[in-house]
């Protein structure tokens, strides 16, 4: 994998990044290593995570990936090359300030994370969603006491809509306060029209680096989901339903006749379409084991033609 800028920052990052969500969750500790191991083999360097992974999986108290990322680097003694990003926002305690983007609950949050990384710098801190309890300007306020303590390098928003967007970057500039350098979107090929119609305009014009989640829509685009065959025992088989449709198949069937003509994976063609969209930097991939993580990792070789990237585009012109 090559090195990209992520947007205007000084951060270079793989073309892909890690997600993380399923460690702890979906993938235990050991697998959760082999992961990361077969993915900085692969030259990656880019991890995503959050502070809730996975708080709604019986047993877990969120946190748990963080905790089980900062052993591996303590085990790896590699933090010096790898990238962290992380998100706060949800509730990972009870009682007041337990979630949001306050000052309190940022405050106390970000300690945690660090703590849990082990590290004493996030390189990327971003606001999982929109707090509308909370104004923007003392997010952004405490956000920038962070960087300028050195607990945090740069900072990023993920699910917010245009108008949240662009009303952030306004307060930002009006403030003097810091920027939100990256957006990490829901989008894929057959989820396209929440990020593409207003968001990736705005990201190219503000010059921020995106880094989309979900990019093979909940494993849909892997090609494990055809007409009228069983769906697949999978811990996220239920968000796979809504794209069980003639739409969903129709870019499947443009998927396979792509991925055939460039002899490789399903998966991997997806992630290869997503990287020709402009502003996008690394796509969040997720896997359980350095196997599925192996199918995703031709992505960064393929080159689609214009052909290619067109048909793709109309087949999934209804997302």
């Amino acid at each position: 994998m090559q090195l990209r800028p992520l947007g205007a920052t000084d951060l270079t990052v793989s073309q892909l990044c890690l997600g993380t969500m399923q460690f702890g969750w979906t993938a235990n500790e050991a697998a959760s290593f082999e992961v990361m191991d077969a993915f900085v083999e692969a030259s990656g360097n880019f991890l995503d995570t959050a502070d809730v992974y996975s708080r709604w999986a019986r047993g877990n108290p969120g946190g748990v990936s963080e905790e089980i990322i900062g052993r591996w680097l303590k085990e790896r003694r590699n933090r010096d090359r790898i990238v962290i990003a992380t998100k706060v926002r949800g509730r990972m305690w009870d009682g007041p300030n337990g979630e949001g983007l306050s000052r309190a609950h940022i405050t106390r949050a970000v300690e945690d994370s660090l703590h849990r990384l082990q590290v004493e710098t996030i390189e990327l801190y971003q606001c999982h969603s929109p707090d509308e309890n909370t104004p923007i300007e003392e997010t952004l306020t405490v956000f920038g006491e962070l960087i300028a303590s050195g607990k945090v390098r740069h900072i990023g928003a993920s699910n917010y809509s245009a108008l949240q967007l662009s009303e952030a970057l306004r307060v930002a500039d009006e403030k003097g306060l810091p920027r939100f350098a990256t957006l990490q979107p829901h989008h894929n090929l057959v989820h396209r029209a929440e990020y593409e119609a207003e968001l990736a305009p705005l990201c190219e014009r503000e010059g921020l680096g995106v880094i989309p989640y979900s990019p093979l829509a909940a494993g849909f685009l892997t090609g494990k989901y055809r007409p009228g065959q069983p769906v697949p025992k999978s811990a996220r088989a239920g968000r796979v339903r809504e794209y069980m449709n003639a739409p969903g198949f129709a870019a499947l069937e443009a998927l396979d006749a792509v991925s055939t003509s460039h002899s490789t994976t399903i998966s991997a063609t997806a992630l290869a379409w997503q990287m020709t969209r402009q502003a996008i930097t690394a796509p969040i991939i997720g896997a359980n084991s350095p196997e599925q993580l192996a199918d995703l990792l031709p992505a960064v070789d393929i080159r689609l033609s214009a052909d290619e990237v067109a048909a793709l585009d109309r087949a999934s012109a209804w997302a």
